[in-house]
């Protein structure tokens, strides 16, 4: 696992899909409902946030997706979950080639998840960027992390 190169990473439900806004998030999820994640809205300004994404990665920047599947289901509703998320990301950062999208089981530690455990993680959850260590953000921190670095 390579650990030397820059690498940024966004969690998804939080973070930057608005997911807990969406009325009835949880029951959808719990009854295996994947209409939270289609209709998360954003929480950023997409068109901003890709050309700071691509201008990073023409900086050597490897730019990643670490997010979990739902707290309920099985493996098929984890498929169909996965392939939203997908679609919610080309659909609202479709300039953005990411170099690496990981959606893991609920629960999976991030740092253990990914290609290049030294990265940037921003992720809404504070036991996640305890557990990621250093260089991991809060949301609210995305365009001024992402501005310092060019």
């Amino acid at each position: 696992m390579n650990t030397n190169k820059k690498a940024i990473y966004f969690d998804m439900d939080g973070t930057i899909a608005d997911l807990y806004a969406v009325d009835g998030w949880l029951d959808d999820l719990t009854n295996y409902n994947p209409r939270p994640y289609k209709e998360a809205k954003v929480m950023l300004y997409m068109a901003t946030l890709a050309r700071l994404l691509n201008r990073l990665q023409r900086e050597g920047y490897h730019i990643g997706i670490i997010s979990w599947l739902s707290k309920s289901g099985d493996e098929a509703y984890g498929k169909v979950v996965a392939d939203t998320k997908i679609t919610w990301l080309r659909t609202h950062l479709p300039s953005v080639w990411w170099n690496e999208i990981t959606i893991v089981p609920y629960g999976t530690p991030k740092s253990e998840a990914v290609k290049h455990k030294n990265g940037i993680l921003f992720d809404d959850e504070a036991p996640n960027r305890t557990e990621w260590g250093n260089g991991a953000y809060e949301p609210k921190m995305i365009m001024e992390v992402l501005k310092g670095l060019l």
